[in-house]
């Protein structure tokens, strides 16, 4: 059973830096997403930051590319989420999610992820 835990939210000021983590277990695929997809209050889900196993290649959605970073943690099953510079527009749920990928399908819609975490609330306010 994959299960998907996610920490660190909270708030912070505009123009700060927050670290979000997921860990993951029961991931039995070798060729998967780990993902963040946030959800603002009165909008659609969006995913904002995948990475790829067993490549490591990263992505980011073009509108949080310049201040999102997703890397791993000091441990293979850690995902990080950092967000940079953060805006009142960066108000949301976060979720960790991750999938199988069948080839090379993409990880950068909602859609393609099939395991949540609870999702963790970051507010982005002085």
């Amino acid at each position: 059973q994959v299960q998907l835990v996610e920490s660190g939210g909270g708030s912070v000021q505009p123009g700060g830096s927050l670290t979000l983590s997921c860990e993951v277990s029961g991931m039995t695929s070798s060729n998967y997403c780990v993902g963040w997809v946030r959800q603002i209050v009165g909008k659609e889900r969006e995913a904002v930051a995948s990475i790829y196993s067993p490549s490591d290649f990263t992505w980011a959605a073009s509108s949080v590319k310049t201040r999102f970073g997703i890397l791993r943690g000091s441990s293979e099953n850690v995902v990080l989420l950092r967000i940079f510079d953060a805006t009142p527009g960066d108000t949301a749920m976060y979720y960790c999610a991750a999938g199988s990928r069948s080839g090379y399908e993409p990880c950068t819609t909602p859609a393609f992820f099939k395991h949540w975490g609870q999702g963790i609330q970051v507010t982005v306010s002085s």
